[in-house]
């Protein structure tokens, strides 16, 4: 069941690993609706850290995944393949990919998909599956964030610190959050963050330990020296949860405070997660989270919108680390 789909779709290729240079605009027939798949007339889509990854060779795509870049999007249904009961051609939904996103066209998991929350633009939508599959993933099926704990959250303005201080917020958490320069610092203050650290003018060790005792939860992204001074801002049984490595993965620690303070030091890449497990997460996501968009506790945080051309320009702004929120492609 589908709509008239064109012979051709424009979609960016990458011509070989390497820079953001080789990004450019192709040519390729669309996808076609497989067993249990939608394909979706692609309006935006986010721009993502594995993006970045793949593009420089390090994060190959699964075995039969489209090797076409983009993990998110947001668009309409315009097929529908068979044993997909619940959406009809003309839905609009969010999706998460397992690759094909920066396409006018993209095939994805039915169960996989979302409805657009309520009163959130295509444009926002796109910004969400990627960061609250993952967050809600790591921090509240993994390391089980509660009401009343510290979530101590590094890069807070960035796209998984912005969704994770709203959803720490939302549940009850105490949030406290690291970055840089000041207009970063005071974004994640106007996010809901109980206290902010600019990490170049205070020790968040110190301001973690003495102001809340240590952390029960911590995001990590950053890696390197972060790893033993994240050791240092936890309290007893407090969960570690390293989703990136900005300052690189290979260190030297004392495991020794890991034992003595029970500590649990995790990582995930969710990409290569089983079908099954990302289908369970989109239903905790539609019944627990999605409702709070509505309600306004939780909202998009889209910081650029670049048009589909222009993903190489996207992926230059990424790297630089200096964006506020979500990069977004218009398709």
């Amino acid at each position: 069941m589908s709509q008239a789909l064109p012979s051709s779709m424009k979609y960016v290729a990458l011509s070989a690993p390497g820079g953001p240079e080789n990004l450019a605009l192709a040519q390729s027939a669309p996808p076609a609706a497989a067993p249990k798949h939608v394909v979706v007339k692609v309006a935006y889509a986010g721009i993502n850290g594995p993006d970045i990854m793949q593009r420089k060779g390090l994060y190959p795509p699964p075995q039969g995944a489209s090797k076409v870049l983009g993990l998110e999007i947001a668009g309409e249904v315009v097929a529908v393949g068979e044993n997909t009961s619940r959406w009809r051609i003309g839905d609009a939904v969010c999706a998460l990919t397992n690759g094909g996103g920066y396409a006018e066209y993209c095939s994805v998991q039915g169960e996989h998909c979302l409805p657009i929350p309520d009163g959130l633009t295509p444009r926002e939508a796109a910004s969400l599956p990627e960061s609250y599959f993952t967050i809600w993933s790591n921090i509240f099926m993994t390391a089980r964030l509660g009401a009343g704990e510290t979530f101590l959250v590094h890069g807070g303005a960035g796209g998984l610190g912005t969704t994770s201080i709203q959803l720490g917020k939302a549940f009850g958490a105490k949030v406290v959050a690291t970055d840089h320069p000041a207009d970063r610092v005071e974004a994640c203050k106007q996010l809901g963050a109980d206290r902010t650290i600019d990490y170049e003018t205070e020790d968040f060790v110190e301001v973690v330990r003495n102001e809340f005792g240590g952390a029960d939860v911590i995001l990590d992204i950053v890696g390197g020296p972060y790893v033993a001074r994240n050791i240092k801002a936890s309290r007893h049984d407090a969960r570690i949860v390293q989703l990136a490595f900005a300052l690189g993965s290979k260190v030297e620690i004392d495991l020794m405070p890991i034992m003595l303070k029970r500590l649990h030091y995790t990582g995930s890449t969710l990409r290569s997660r089983p079908d099954a497990f990302k289908s369970e997460v989109a239903r905790e996501l539609e019944a627990r989270v999605w409702p709070l968009f509505g309600q306004g506790k939780l909202a998009p945080v889209v910081g650029e919108v670049l048009p589909l051309a222009k993903a190489a320009d996207a992926h230059r702004l990424m790297e630089r680390a200096g964006h506020w929120g979500k990069i977004v492609l218009q398709v």
